[in-house]
């Protein structure tokens, strides 16, 4: 009877035989209290994409990451392990292959390896490396970098292969937002529960994001992103929907009252205008030579109207702005000085290499002044992180770990101006200037925060310095693929 079948019913008729037989199998082990057979066919799903299509696992990654969670934030395991579940191990077995392939496949595009941005990353990767062994603490040194590793590697190196195609940059963009506005709902909701109270505003769009800070700050990358893309799109149905999201987004980012989010987002408007009305960059050093003299002369003056300012963080939007400047009574920014001195004073001690990679938590308690302390700061130090990713690299890795971080962030910037100033497409040109723009923000945020050791900034974060290299390195190749092209 097998013998009249085509193989298409052959496939069948197997198909249903195995989904019949998992089935069974699942109800079996269910009724044992067994239920992690129930996620075999995922695992199996992933695999098969893993060894078919790597760049489909790159766009999934990109979803995911919202949504992740932390299994040590969650309490599903024991002691200090934190595992951002799914993305980590997916971009861990993505690395891990796509090493394997560097290895045996000699196609590769040598261009990539050789790009301004990437030969930065390779003295960044291997001071960091440096600056471990050299660590207080070596193992929790080593752990960080493994982590950087698999966060660098696949998202920027493999990421630049994937947006080769320049229809996978948009792609890449709406996976992760699609998954962001899941975020959204969840935490707005969970906020209008709690009477959108500033308090809980601090935590509710956890278990997906630690807090209010880092939710804000990706928040605040999307935004130039999709409002670029209003401009990007011809369709009238998909520029409609990108100005609905682009609404959903903003007034999330409203509600996080992140007032570091909110600056950035300003700051990457003045950007914008700087770059599109191509002010000279000898008209901004000078303006930022004024600037610096103006605050210098008058610092005590400064000083003292700072200290006049008593107005805390509130729910107000207003006053919420106010009390970024209040250095008297705020104990979020006077925790954040206390965090930055701290930094400081750690830096002075270990000027070159400093305390390791991943260490400032477990060092920088006996680095805090007691005229500094605050009531949320930690007489054991045991809390946060040094609220700025320029400081704390100058203090786990010395001068020349910061120096490293600028000169990265400059050349992100150079590469961008290079595409503005020298693509011809418009399409392309305003693609690398909306991204650039998203990443302006965190460049910006970077100075009040740091959050590069997570899943959920790094993901966007090396994906979109990815994309800038991919277009400055294959602009006139991909000119016309641009055209036409459809969400």
């Amino acid at each position: 009877m097998f013998k009249s079948w085509n193989p298409n019913k052959k496939q069948a008729f197997f198909a249903v035989f195995i989904s019949l037989l998992y089935i069974l199998i699942n109800s079996f082990l269910i009724s044992k209290e067994v239920y992690w057979f129930s996620v075999l066919p995922g695992v199996l799903i992933i695999i098969m994409i893993f060894i078919f299509a790597l760049d489909k696992i790159y766009l999934i990654i990109a979803f995911f990451t919202p949504i992740a969670i932390d299994i040590g934030e969650i309490g599903l395991v024991k002691g200090d392990i934190g595992l951002s579940i799914p993305t980590e191990p997916l971009l861990f077995g993505l690395m891990f292959l796509f090493i394997v392939k560097l290895f045996f496949d000699r196609h590769f595009d040598r261009r990539i390896f050789m790009h301004p941005v990437s030969i930065a990353l390779y003295f960044y990767l291997s001071w960091t490396f440096i600056t471990c062994i050299t660590s207080e603490y070596p193992l929790v040194s080593f752990k960080f970098f493994f982590a950087r590793l698999w966060f660098v590697i696949p998202v920027y190196f493999f990421g630049i292969m994937v947006m080769k195609n320049f229809r996978n940059i948009p792609r890449f963009v709406w996976a992760y937002v699609i998954s962001l506005l899941i975020v959204i709902v969840w935490t707005i909701s969970q906020h209008a529960l709690n009477g959108f109270s500033e308090h809980s505003a601090h935590w509710v769009m956890s278990p997906f994001y630690n807090d209010h800070t880092s939710y804000g700050a990706v928040l605040a990358m999307f935004i130039p992103i999709v409002f670029g893309f209003i401009f990007y799109y011809q369709k009238p149905s998909q520029r409609f929907f990108t100005a609905v999201v682009l609404v959903v987004l903003l007034i999330a980012i409203y509600l996080s009252i992140s007032r570091a989010a909110w600056a950035s987002v300003i700051i990457a408007i003045g950007v914008f205008v700087l770059i599109r009305f191509r002010i000279r960059l000898t008209w901004i050093m000078t303006a930022f030579a004024v600037i610096l003299f103006f605050l210098w002369s008058f610092q005590g003056q400064i000083l003292m109207n700072l200290e006049k300012n008593k107005q805390d963080s509130s729910s107000d939007f207003v006053e919420h702005i106010q009390s970024m400047s209040n250095i008297a009574t705020d104990a979020s920014n006077l925790e954040r000085i206390n965090r930055w001195m701290s930094a400081v004073r750690m830096f002075e001690e270990r000027p070159v290499f400093g305390w390791g990679s991943g260490t400032y938590q477990f060092i920088y308690a006996p680095f805090q002044s007691v005229e500094q302390k605050t009531v949320i700061s930690t007489n054991v130090g045991n809390k946060g992180t040094a609220h700025s990713e320029y400081l704390l690299a100058l203090s786990e890795q010395g001068f020349i770990g910061m120096l490293i971080l600028i000169v990265l962030m400059i050349l992100v910037t150079l590469t961008a101006l290079r595409i503005y100033n020298r693509v011809e497409n418009g399409r392309i040109k305003t693609l690398g200037l909306i991204i650039y723009l998203g990443l302006t923000t965190y460049i910006a945020h970077a100075v009040f925060n740091n959050f590069l050791d997570t899943d959920k900034m790094a993901v966007p974060f090396w994906g979109f310095v990815a994309a800038l290299v991919a277009i400055d390195l294959y602009s006139e190749e991909q000119s016309k693929a641009i055209e036409g092209i459809e969400q």
